[in-house]
C-alpha cells in the first residue's frame, strides 16, 4: 500500500510518500512544491497541479491524506489555501485515489502524542519513526506526518484496512 500525504500551503506545498508492506513502513519520498509569492494565483494553481500530477504518476499512491485548513487571522490566506487544497483534492480524485482529511491537531497528536506539538517536534518524530538519516524539511515532514496519521488510523482500525 502506498499513501501520499499533502500539507497544502500558500507558498510551499509539502508532500510525503509512505510505502507500507506487511506493517513495515518505508518513507518512499518527500519534498516541497514551491509556489512563488509574486505569481498570479491561477498560475500557482496550474504549477501545483502539474507538479502534483507528476508525483502521483511517479509513486502511484493507493490512498491520500490532505491536511485540513487551519484558519488563522487572515481571511485572504484562508481563501488561497482553500483553492490550493481544492487543486490537490482534484488531482488525487482525478486518479481515483481516495482522499482522507485530518486537522493539523489530529496529525500532530497521531505522530507525537501531542496535538500542540511544534514543527520541530513533528520533524524529530518523523525522522525517528521512519529511521530517516537526514530530517525531512518542515513542509515535507508535515506531508509524511499526514500519511503517517492515516496509517496509524488504519492500524488502530479506526478506518478499515485498505489493502
Amino acid at each position: 500500500m502506498i499513501i501520499i500525504g499533502v500539507d497544502p500551503g500558500s507558498r510551499k506545498c509539502g508532500y510525503g510518500i509512505l510505502h507500507i508492506e506487511r506493517n513495515k513502513i518505508l518513507a518512499a519520498g518527500s519534498g516541497i512544491i514551491n509556489l512563488e509569492k509574486k505569481v498570479l494565483l491561477e498560475k500557482k494553481l496550474l504549477h501545483l497541479s502539474n507538479e502534483l500530477k507528476l508525483i502521483i504518476d511517479q509513486y502511484k499512491p493507493n490512498y491520500s491524506v490532505v491536511e485540513s485548513i487551519f484558519y488563522g487571522k487572515n481571511i485572504q490566506t484562508a481563501f488561497i489555501l482553500g483553492h490550493i487544497r481544492g487543486v490537490v483534492m482534484y488531482c488525487l480524485s482525478e486518479k481515483d485515489i481516495p482522499v482522507y482529511s485530518f486537522s493539523p491537531r489530529e496529525i500532530k497528536k497521531s505522530v507525537t502524542g501531542n496535538g500542540n506539538a511544534t514543527k520541530s517536534q513533528v520533524e524529530y518524530m518523523i525522522q525517528s519513526i521512519l529511521n530517516l538519516k537526514t530530517p525531512a524539511k518542515e513542509d515535507a515532514a508535515d506531508g509524511l506526518a499526514c500519511a503517517m496519521c492515516l496509517f496509524n488510523r488504519i492500524r488502530s482500525s479506526e478506518i478499515g484496512y485498505l489493502t
